[in-house]
């Protein structure tokens, strides 16, 4: 069953999150943070090796007038490094609101840990693009 990994990219943290074709669902799994404002290369790659994953998702942002946010540049230069990297495929799918439906979707839990919103929104961008 093809797994893929899932991320939000931040210029503070990274979400990440796992799921499969099979039944286009995915899981929250961890948020990672920055490493000198650089991406956690060793910890990315750790979680590579553990999943396997087929291909990767990164969240691309946009406005919701359909322009793309002020961090989408950095967002696709994340996933440029990610092919780059590991040469695996790498997808872009739209993340319009999926940090506003992860603080709505945890609740309480999210006030208590925001972490989790990432990783969180994560799921929801890999879950876009499964099912789209």
């Amino acid at each position: 069953m093809p797994v893929l990994l899932g991320f939000d990219y931040g210029t503070h943290k990274i979400g990440v999150a796992v799921g499969q074709t099979l039944t286009g669902t995915a899981n929250p799994v961890t948020t990672l943070g920055m490493v000198k404002r650089k991406p956690d290369w060793r910890r990315i790659e750790a979680l590579l090796d553990e999943w396997k994953p087929e291909a990767i998702v990164v969240g691309h942002p946009f406005e919701m007038t359909d322009r793309e946010a002020n961090n989408a540049a950095a967002a696709k230069k994340f996933a440029r490094q990610l092919h780059g990297r590991y040469r695996l495929p790498v997808h872009l799918a739209d993340e319009r609101l999926t940090s506003r439906s992860a603080w709505e979707a945890l609740g309480t839990d999210a006030a208590k840990d925001p972490t989790l919103v990432d990783a969180y929104a994560a799921k929801l961008i890999l879950e876009t693009w499964l099912n789209d």
